[in-house]
């Protein structure tokens, strides 16, 4: 009898670690190629590396990783309800535009003031509050885990008991990590092998921070 017990908790326990481990290996993956598309976050990432370097890129990475670890489990936790809330989604639309309004501008005066930030001394602490900042206002966020965690839970991809979803949050993290260590390491790569200025990387990130609110207004109007 003590077998059968010890036989039957062993089992359960084999499933909820399979389970575990399984919401991490889906967070990682779901993340990761969640901020491979162009948006707010990888780009930034991209900025820093070309201006100040990949060690203040590395701190603004790790910063952003942890609060997005935060953020996910409160999200995956109100998927459902966030996913009623059409309303949410449009006003998220249109915050969108001015977070890539407000970069885009930002972008080009960088460009504007040329190899002269390349040569400032940064503090560490800078690039922490940037990481908070996008952290916590990060409107991308709400709808990408709105349908994503509604999708994942509804098809019994992910468990959503706390642990569960401590374990997926963890994974959203480190898939965010990956996925913006990879843009801020490619970014330094290009312009190193093409000898590229800080002022020409700046200029291509607005541009394509402008183009992508050309593409959010087109969204809202022709395809809603």
């Amino acid at each position: 009898m003590e077998l059968v017990i010890f036989l039957d908790n062993w089992v359960k326990e084999s499933i909820f670690a399979a389970m575990l481990f399984q919401n991490l290996i889906v967070a990682i993956v779901v993340n990761f190629f969640g901020y491979l598309p162009f948006g707010n976050i990888n780009l930034t990432a991209v900025q820093l590396s070309a201006n100040r370097g990949m060690k203040q890129a590395l701190v603004f990475v790790t910063t952003f990783a942890i609060f997005e670890a935060w953020f996910t489990y409160l999200l995956m936790h109100f998927a459902e309800w966030f996913s009623s809330k059409q309303d949410l989604m449009k006003w998220l639309d249109w915050i969108l535009i001015v977070v890539f309004l407000i970069l885009g501008i930002s972008s080009w005066k960088n460009a504007k003031q040329g190899e002269l930030k390349e040569n400032t001394n940064y503090r560490k602490r800078d690039s922490v509050k940037l990481g908070i900042l996008l952290g916590i206002f990060n409107p991308m966020q709400i709808p990408y885990w709105m349908i994503g965690g509604t999708y994942l839970i509804s098809n019994g991809w992910i468990g959503t008991g706390t642990l569960e979803l401590e374990v997926f949050a963890v994974g959203a993290a480190i898939g965010a990590f990956l996925a913006l260590y990879l843009f801020a390491r490619f970014a330094l790569y290009i312009k190193e092998k093409f000898s590229l200025s800080s002022k020409a990387i700046n200029k291509s990130v607005s541009i394509i921070f402008f183009v992508l609110i050309v593409v959010q207004i087109c969204k809202i109007y022709f395809y809603r």
